[in-house]
């Protein structure tokens, strides 16, 4: 669900600008660690609670790190219920795209969670929370009315003049030159052969005959995307990229990347219309925080917590 991406987006923001500004704390002193509350047969223990005042205290966030710790073992309590499963390479994906997006060697990201007290694997976590959250309200949503039906699409053209609206759709190729995590070191000269490669690109069809001879390039064609289900990282590159082009070279989990445009064109269907109308909705990120909202007081309502 669209929206619920960029809710999430926003959180990892906040996270970013707390954690590349705010001043290193130093770690929270070992103590040994007791059950404060059981949510739902879980604990939470007096650690858990730590590691999430250090984590809001470096976000210079406000609330109460009890209730945080609470409401996540209530959601993921949820989560194992309706069978959703985030996996650890996608959590640890999660982690290292967090890091690379943002120009932060993963090292830098590990140091300052550990001398802030919050340590690597409770972000992690955190990140699996969210990840797991975000699948549940967007089931929610679809069994709820989160997105408008083919008939509400209609009924909204139809206020709007009856013109289908058009989205771009493109035809799309994935270049990743590969950086193995134990040579690290190479990512200078893997940039210069990304980039040379960058500026050779001429279309989809040649790639592939670039990319021989090259070690530990992968070439992947992406198929056909229309412009609102890009990804958000790559959305805007591609946008201002002409056609036969290719955007920027970018550092992500696994390695040097770029994307090659081979067509774009103006489309409009039935498919559309519901991806751009979906997207159009303003009020979409209070919406999710509503949903959330009260979801959780749901679940609350139903759960049995108690506090040692």
């Amino acid at each position: 669900m669209k929206l619920i991406r960029k809710h999430l987006v926003s959180i990892g923001f906040a996270l970013l600008v707390a954690a590349t500004a705010a001043p290193v704390f130093a770690p929270l002193p070992a103590a040994a660690s007791e059950i404060k509350y059981v949510v739902n047969d879980v604990p939470i223990t007096s650690y858990d609670i730590q590691r999430r005042a250090a984590f809001i205290k470096l976000q210079r966030g406000k609330g109460s790190a009890s209730e945080q710790m609470i409401e996540q073992t209530l959601r993921m309590s949820e989560v194992r219920r309706l069978g959703i499963k985030v996996t650890d390479q996608q959590v640890d994906d999660a982690y290292a795209r967090f890091a690379s997006n943002n120009k932060m060697p993963l090292q830098r990201l590990d140091g300052i969670l550990e001398q802030a007290g919050v340590t690597k694997q409770h972000f992690k976590d955190f990140i699996r929370a969210q990840m797991s959250w975000n699948q549940a309200l967007s089931q929610r949503a679809r069994g709820g009315g989160g997105r408008m039906t083919e008939q509400e699409v209609v009924r909204k053209m139809l206020q709007q003049g009856g013109a289908k609206p058009s989205a771009t759709e493109y035809m799309l190729q994935q270049v990743i030159f590969v950086i193995p995590q134990k040579d690290k070191g190479s990512a200078g000269k893997r940039k210069q052969e990304a980039e040379a490669m960058r500026s050779r690109f001429n279309g989809c069809d040649s790639t592939r005959q670039f990319a021989k001879g090259l070690i530990d390039v992968t070439v992947r064609d992406l198929g056909r995307k229309l412009a609102p289900e890009l990804p958000p990282e790559w959305a805007d590159s591609i946008k201002k990229t002409n056609t036969g082009s290719a955007t920027p070279v970018r550092q992500t989990e696994r390695g040097l990347e770029f994307i090659g445009i081979c067509s774009a064109r103006e489309v409009s269907d039935d498919r559309v219309a519901q991806l751009v109308l979906n997207g159009d909705d303003k009020s979409g990120d209070q919406k999710v925080d509503e949903l959330s909202k009260t979801y959780t007081e749901e679940l609350r309502k139903k759960a049995r917590i108690v506090e040692r």
